[in-house]
């Protein structure tokens, strides 16, 4: 496990206002730059990203978006592309997330929003996990192909621009995230089927996060156990006391 981690909060479609989206990332900036162990990308949602991105650099903090178009420009009603994303102060960008797949969005189409994401200069986050599990193990088949279908193309030297995020949707919104010694062995799957495309050398340094029903009871634990990066956070990343003790209770992590 690397030794500084990784805690993303995607803010999905909330808060509803400007002003809610400026005071929850200000505070969120604030508990970043006291961090010692630990980066927090903030991923609000587009009309709000700018207002959240801090005007100069602050230690531990940084904005992501929540996905990014195939197009980078172009008569492409409604879409927004990577440039255009990190102009206004994005460095991260989440592809693949379990929602927009259910939406419609293939292997080949996450593979064409990675590409602008890279190409833009970003890190990539991709999302990869399988919507249901049994005892017949066909959950590491979807993943497997999940991984392969959304890296194709990408040349090996841009490895390093991806950061894994295993999000399985059965776990989604569920009570309890899921066992830490489960997500373990998801984890050292995700970094094989990594090295499988780009090498052991980029399986091993691969940063692999974990996403569903994380808070901030669970967090530690995950990290710990699951031997995760990171963690992908959904609903928890708006609630400011829950994920400010999120933040604070994961950088004790050594």
């Amino acid at each position: 496990m690397n030794s500084r981690k990784l805690i993303v909060g995607n803010w999905k479609m909330h808060p509803a206002s400007v002003d809610d989206a400026k005071r929850i990332a200000r505070r969120t900036r604030l508990v970043a730059s006291r961090l010692e162990h630990t980066d927090v990308v903030a991923c609000p949602p587009f009309p709000f990203m700018q207002a959240c991105a801090s005007r100069r650099p602050t230690a531990n903090f940084y904005i992501g978006a929540q996905s990014v178009s195939v197009h980078e420009e172009g008569a492409h009603t409604g879409e927004a592309g990577a440039g255009m994303l990190r102009s206004l102060g994005a460095t991260y960008a989440i592809v693949g997330h379990s929602e927009q797949r259910a939406a419609g969005d293939s292997d080949e189409i996450v593979s064409h929003r990675l590409a602008r994401v890279v190409e833009a200069g970003l890190t990539a986050i991709l999302c990869v996990g399988e919507r249901t599990r049994d005892e017949s193990g066909a959950h590491f088949d979807v993943v497997r192909d999940q991984i392969k279908g959304s890296l194709a193309g990408l040349p090996e030297g841009k490895a390093r621009s991806v950061i894994m995020a295993y999000e399985p949707v059965w776990e989604i919104g569920a009570k309890e995230a899921m066992a830490p010694e489960e997500v373990h062995e998801m984890s050292i799957f995700v970094k094989k089927a990594f090295s499988d495309i780009f090498g052991p050398e980029a399986g091993l340094k691969a940063k692999v996060l974990y996403g569903g029903s994380v808070n901030f009871r669970n967090a530690v634990e995950i990290i710990h156990t699951g031997q995760v990066d990171g963690l992908l956070v959904g609903r928890e990343s708006v609630n400011l006391p829950g994920f400010t003790e999120l933040l604070k209770e994961v950088d004790k992590i050594q």
